[in-house]
């Protein structure tokens, strides 16, 4: 079997599904990718057994046929080559592979693709189609919080609401719950579903920009289809926690503030927090806002006083500054919203200026501070 590609398409294509090849894969033919040519196509497949990536490529093939070539071997060979068109030489009965460009050859050993795992179909129930661009906004404004925990499986992953209305993407770590809504997908029949953590880095690092995707749900299976690309996971079989009651209501304390000024505050003062537990302290009173922290242990301490719109009763509520910073980095509005009940009641983090089609609210836990004790 021969075909000839052009290097730099390959590389490009390869580089988009190789986020899927694990290290030291507990199957060994998945450090390799499967090549399969069937009329004048080439399909590449990378799958880590719960993650299954596909991308197409024109090629000129002389015949049909399939292998399976180490990943690693292959990419590193590509990146160092200039653009060039290479012929790829596979010896179906051996499975060694040579790779000949305009000065070199280099040969290489394959593997019966007959051992690769087969791609896992999707018994479509449900399908939909949206823009990339709305995809990676939602992944973007929750897949950061999902938990690490695999003692709590169902955290690991972001749960999505389907209905007529919106979608509806969530993910907690138990420590904070951001719950991101778009108006601008909807489905015909209502379902839900919690898509793993991988599956969404991978989506992030391949989805293009202004593209469209068609996504087709099963009950155990999700593909994301995009150009010439497709994913498919295995969705996460478990009860996703009843986040909806964890949102508190009547919140009658509520900080405008910039979200940059907020966030550059924290950033210097939690260099003087604890380092363990990165407390944080927020003061408010009328149309004034003091952040502070401090590290007993080696009797560090800092404090500033910021500007802002503050309606309510004096208080002051402790947050993990870490969290808190990761949280505001990854809005995009100028201004946002501080919405509390009382120092030992999670707090809301909404964005003042709102997105057409979107929805973000984001809760925190806050931490004990000595005042409450």
């Amino acid at each position: 079997m021969k075909f000839i590609v052009s290097s730099s398409v390959l590389l490009k294509n390869l580089l988009n599904i190789n986020g899927v090849v694990a290290a030291n894969p507990i199957v060994p033919i998945l450090e390799n990718f499967l090549f399969r040519i069937e009329e004048g196509t080439l399909t590449v497949t990378a799958s880590d057994l719960q993650t299954t990536m596909t991308t197409q490529i024109p090629v000129d093939a002389s015949e049909n046929g399939a292998i399976a070539i180490p990943a690693k071997l292959l990419l590193d060979t590509l990146r160092s080559l200039p653009e060039q068109p290479i012929t790829i030489n596979i010896n179906t009965d051996t499975f060694g592979t040579e790779i000949l460009t305009d000065n070199g050859r280099f040969k290489l050993s394959g593997e019966n693709p007959i051992d690769f795992p087969k791609i896992p179909g999707v018994n479509k129930n449900l399908s939909v189609e949206l823009s990339s661009d709305a995809l990676l906004s939602a992944i973007n404004n929750t897949a950061f919080a999902t938990s690490t925990d695999d003692l709590r499986p169902a955290m690991t992953g972001v749960y999505l609401q389907l209905n007529s209305d919106n979608a509806t993407f969530v993910a907690t770590d138990g420590h904070r719950l951001i719950r991101y809504r778009r108006t601008d997908i909807q489905t015909t029949a209502s379902t839900s579903l919690i898509i793993p953590r991988k599956a969404l880095s991978l989506l992030k690092a391949s989805l293009p920009e202004g593209a469209d995707v068609k996504v087709e749900l099963s009950q155990a299976n999700a593909s994301f289809s995009f150009g010439p690309t497709q994913l498919i996971c295995r969705l996460i079989d478990e009860r996703f926690p009843d986040y909806e009651n964890a949102i508190p209501t009547n919140n009658t304390n509520v900080l405008t503030i910039g979200r940059a000024d907020l966030l550059n505050s924290l950033k210097r003062i939690m260099i003087y927090a604890n380092r363990t537990t990165h407390q944080i302290r927020l003061s408010m009173k009328a149309n004034s806002l003091t952040i502070s922290a401090e590290d007993l242990d080696y009797s560090n301490e800092a404090n500033e006083k910021l500007l802002c719109e503050y309606d309510g009763d004096e208080m002051e509520i402790g947050f993990n500054a870490k969290l808190l910073s990761e949280m505001l980095s990854n809005l995009s509005a100028k201004m946002i919203s501080l919405e509390m009940s009382a120092p030992n009641r999670a707090g809301l983090i909404i964005p003042a200026d709102k997105e057409e089609d979107e929805e973000i609210l984001m809760l925190v836990m806050p931490v004990m501070l000595n005042t409450y004790a």
